[in-house]
């Protein structure tokens, strides 16, 4: 699924592919974007920037529009050289620009909306750069008096506020909690201070180290990197607790749990033995106390 660090990688491509050069071609099913592009052409513009925020995409033009997508649970953009095979299907398509040497390509993106500078400074569902973990502005001790600020939630709940930490996403609330030995159903209000410093900053590096690459400033097409948050090698080893329910825990041998959690509910991962409440009472796989 796409979070943070898949976003970072779709938008660090795009932007070493797109950047500085005209738009050939745009087209769209989308009826408003299909508006916006016949009253303020976007062909003849060209990409000023490519950033991530969070899990949300924004492709700055020249012309002063953004345009900001959110692939939600399966959306993908895709980036090609022209004239090869998409490996999506046609009925997929979304939103297509167009260069002399690429086409971006989202299929199944769920969200697309066209923001001018002022609408996209207004927007409160798009994180401010500063909340992305992997945004050079992000401040840890900002980050932590926003997680303060949810004192009556759970702290895995949170994790996934992405006004608070964007960029984590399922999969690394749950590895951050393992890796700290916190419970996910811990209230923020029972966290000490160390604890929600040590969160944040373990967050911010699981997901800073599945951004990293080697390949200078090549294209680079992302296809599914395995994430990865131990230190094994091998593929089915690259998780502590996720989508591990009943395998051994890493650490100490118990049957990892799991179950859904919070108002959207997102499915938990977590250690029996490792990550206890601070008032030592268990919640088991079903959601009692």
């Amino acid at each position: 699924m796409p979070e943070g660090d898949t976003v970072f990688r779709t938008a660090r491509s795009m932007g070493r592919a797109l950047v500085g050069k005209p738009i050939t071609g745009f087209r769209s099913n989308y009826p408003l974007l299909t508006r916006f592009h016949d009253d303020t052409p976007i062909t003849g513009q060209t990409v000023d920037r490519v950033e991530s925020r969070g899990k949300w995409l924004l492709i700055h033009f020249s012309g002063g529009a953004t345009l900001v997508t959110h692939m939600l649970m399966n959306g993908s953009w895709h980036l090609y050289r022209r004239g090869q095979r998409w490996f999506k299907p046609a009925r997929d398509m979304r939103i297509v620009l167009e260069t002399r040497d690429y086409e971006a390509v989202a299929f199944t993106v769920p969200v697309a909306r066209i923001y001018t500078a002022q609408s996209l400074a207004r927007e409160k569902r798009i994180p401010p750069p500063g909340a992305d973990v992997l945004s050079e502005d992000f401040d840890p001790v900002a980050a932590a008096v926003r997680l303060r600020a949810c004192g009556g939630e759970e702290i895995a709940d949170v994790l996934l506020h992405q006004q608070v930490l964007a960029g984590v996403g399922n999969v690394f609330k749950s590895e951050a909690c393992f890796v700290e030995g916190v419970n996910p159903f811990c209230l923020v209000a029972a966290l000490t201070d160390e604890q929600v410093k040590a969160l944040i900053c373990t967050s911010q590096r699981l997901v800073a180290a599945n951004v990293l690459e080697d390949s200078g400033d090549m294209v680079v097409t992302y296809r599914g990197q395995q994430r990865r948050t131990t230190h094994h090698s091998e593929p089915k080893d690259s998780l502590w607790v996720y989508g591990r329910s009943g395998a051994p825990c890493r650490k100490c041998g118990a049957a990892i749990r799991h179950r859904l959690q919070g108002p959207d509910a997102r499915v938990t991962f977590w250690c029996p033995v490792c990550q206890v409440l601070p008032n030592g009472i268990e919640v088991d796989g079903y959601g009692n106390s």
